[in-house]
């Protein structure tokens, strides 16, 4: 396909043409949106910044007053159709033919297909991603691999919902007077136009995760974006329905606006908490109290983070939503006692998202969909499939409750600090090469923890913090450290995988984000400008 620079329509773009996709209605639904909501979403991102600057100055987050009457009034959200209505295993991955069909084919009860943390943007990747879920949804994605293995759907399939990139992302191949699309925008606006009517023909609908908000207002953005979008389209108001991910930790302290400003297209929250560590220590990065150690002792038992997930369930079943825990990336190894005992892990962890309350909880592997399925449906009652009437009235979480940080026997060691440089490297160079999930060390790894790799590192050089042999952690260490994992990754991997790789160009990147005297916000913001 052609590659330079072409007029389409009023939009203009840098990349391949796509014309089943870029059909000049498409090209003008995706021309309204940008101008209905571009200037609002700049605003938006503008605020976020306008916070940042007073959380770096020493304030705190807290509950807002000004929307304490929407957390005091008795509102629930709208009906949900039947197939979300069971939701007790979710697998997630990015939007590759054969990722697509082996998730819906997972026996999972929901496959969210993602545009964000998962898929490399590569224009390629986005493109090509939207026309498998194109076929998907009409069932003809089936084919045949090289090694004459064929891919094919079962009759029974997941119902599937689709994360857009965030409000801080946009899209460089497409352009109106100059100006980049929103990647939310375009993820959702393509998706939408072309299989929305083709959705709701076979019995679902258009569903989607809504990634990185971090206010009530950011929610209200996308309400309007679906209120609009369903009118142009003639679809019936409503037929959307969002989950949102609380991955920031300005949005745990507005979980209950944001439900109410999405309440006739909300499904539930998800706790995103890879994430969500990143997002505390982006947020509080000048605060030295509020350190995290090593980012393995970082769990769902600690205060700050069992805080969240508590408040979150409370708040999506007293409003009459669905509450999905995290993320299990644990991948089959072919050591049969690693597995075991990675399998124990996700039992336990499973069993205390039942215990809170979870109605469903997030896999990367469908190696891992009965086994979570088994933990999360124990709690609940016979012949149900959530558990939305455990309301948890008594609980009561508070601003003290989500920023303690206090973690018993929390440390900073030089492992974790090697662990991150290591990871780090490792992620971002798949992420460079067009892969956005990436297997490391038998865990399916996304941005996230890449973020929280080199967030950290940035943390501990901002605030000299001394590991816990009594070395402090300077620019010198580190820089000695990337260049001792650099050498550990050329052996583990060998010399033709390394020599054909993007290391040099992911380790510099890295470099630059933890040596950077300012925190940069996101290091896709930085390697998207590397991409094709």
């Amino acid at each position: 396909m052609p590659t330079a620079t072409q007029p389409l329509s009023q939009l203009q773009l840098k990349g391949a043409a796509y014309p089943h996709l870029l059909t000049p209605a498409a090209q003008q639904f995706l021309l309204h949106l940008h101008r209905h909501f571009n200037p609002r979403r700049k605003a938006l991102l503008q605020k976020r910044q306008e916070q940042q600057k007073l959380l770096d100055a020493g304030a705190l987050l807290d509950f807002r007053e000004d929307t304490r009457h929407i957390r005091e009034s008795s509102y629930t959200i709208a009906p949900l159709p039947d197939d979300l209505q069971d939701r007790r295993t979710e697998i997630t991955g990015p939007v590759d033919r054969k990722m697509i069909i082996n998730a819906l084919n997972s026996g999972a009860r929901v496959f969210m297909a993602d545009f964000e943390d998962a898929t490399s943007p590569s224009w390629l990747n986005l493109m090509e991603g939207q026309q498998n879920l194109y076929d998907a949804i009409r069932r003809q994605v089936d084919f045949t691999a090289e090694g004459g293995k064929v891919y094919a759907l079962k009759e029974q399939v997941a119902t599937l919902k689709v994360r857009p990139r965030g409000w801080h992302l946009e899209e460089k191949h497409l352009l109106h007077e100059g100006e980049r699309l929103s990647a939310s925008l375009v993820d959702f606006g393509l998706y939408f136009f072309h299989n929305a009517q083709e959705l709701l023909r076979r019995g679902s609908g258009p569903y989607f995760y809504l990634p990185k908000l971090e206010s009530y207002e950011e929610a209200a953005l996308w309400n309007d974006v679906f209120v609009e979008a369903q009118t142009y389209l003639d679809i019936p108001h409503g037929s959307i329905k969002a989950t949102v991910l609380i991955e920031t930790i300005p949005a745990a302290f507005q979980m209950d606006e944001i439900i109410y400003a999405l309440r006739q297209h909300m499904a539930g929250l998800n706790a995103g908490r890879w994430d969500y560590i990143f997002s505390f220590i982006k947020k509080f990065k000048r605060h030295a109290d509020k350190v995290l150690p090593d980012r393995q002792q970082v769990s769902m038992g600690v205060p700050f983070m069992s805080a969240y997930a508590r408040l979150l369930v409370q708040t999506c079943h007293r409003r009459g939503a669905h509450a999905i825990g995290g993320m299990s990336a644990f991948i089959p190894a072919k050591d049969e006692a690693q597995n075991a005992r990675a399998f124990e892990k996700v039992k336990a962890d499973k069993e205390l998202e039942a215990s809170r309350g979870y109605d469903g909880t997030w896999v990367a592997h469908p190696f891992l969909v009965e086994t979570a399925r088994r933990q999360i449906e124990a709690k609940f009652a016979a012949g149900q499939t959530h558990q939305k009437e455990q309301l948890f009235e008594q609980l009561q979480v508070n601003q003290q409750d989500l920023l303690n940080t206090q973690i018993e026997g929390g440390e900073i060691t030089e492992g974790g600090l090697r662990t991150n440089i290591n990871v780090g490297i490792l992620y971002i160079e798949h992420w460079l090469g067009g892969t956005g999930a990436a297997a490391l060390y038998n865990l399916m790894e996304d941005a996230a923890t890449a973020e929280i790799s080199r967030a950290q590192v940035w943390q501990w050089l901002q605030h000299g913090v001394e590991l816990s042999g009594g070395q402090k952690v300077t620019e010198e260490l580190v820089d000695l450290l990337i260049a001792e994992e650099l050498r550990n990754i050329r052996q583990l991997l060998g010399e033709e995988r390394y020599e054909r790789g993007h290391f040099t160009q992911s380790a510099e990147l890295f470099r630059q984000l933890v040596f950077s005297p300012h925190f940069p916000e996101f290091l896709t913001l930085e390697a998207y400008e590397l991409l094709e």
